[in-house]
């Protein structure tokens, strides 16, 4: 079965619960390296689900500023086995086992910027502009 079909199930209440540990240390471990090797970078987990046998956990980030989010992303994930490692060390007593986790860019906010924009008239109006549409992204 497809892990993205997995996620999208009703999680549990085990599932609330490990994903909420792992994202309280995750947060931990990720400012603590932001700290020591961006400086001026803010890293926050959004959101943390993990799936139905536990095996699996993807993590969503957000990174401010966002103009070296994708080489910091790239970073993180490189450094996956080592923040497993801590985050294990950190959920021993919590966790039996430690879900592999993947990391992801959360854009959420980015799509917020784009609506409010919009709504107040920094993109192209296309009423004023009709022919903006064509030029438009669908």
């Amino acid at each position: 079965m497809d892990n993205n079909l997995i996620f999208a199930f009703m999680e549990t209440n085990r599932q609330k619960k490990i994903a909420g540990v792992i994202q309280k240390d995750l947060v931990d471990i990720l400012q603590n390296a932001a700290r020591n090797n961006y400086k001026g970078v803010v890293i926050s987990v959004t959101k943390v689900q993990v799936t139905t046998d536990l095996s699996q956990a993807k993590a969503f980030l957000s990174v401010f500023p966002t103009q070296n989010r994708e080489e910091i992303l790239d970073n993180i994930i490189a450094s996956t086995a080592s923040i497993k490692n801590e985050l294990a060390q950190r959920t021993k007593h919590q966790l039996r086992r430690m879900p592999n986790i993947s990391f992801f860019i959360d854009d959420s906010l980015d799509y917020i910027e784009n609506i409010d924009a919009a709504l107040q008239g920094k993109d192209i109006d296309p009423i004023k502009n009709p022919e903006a549409l064509n030029k438009k992204k669908k």
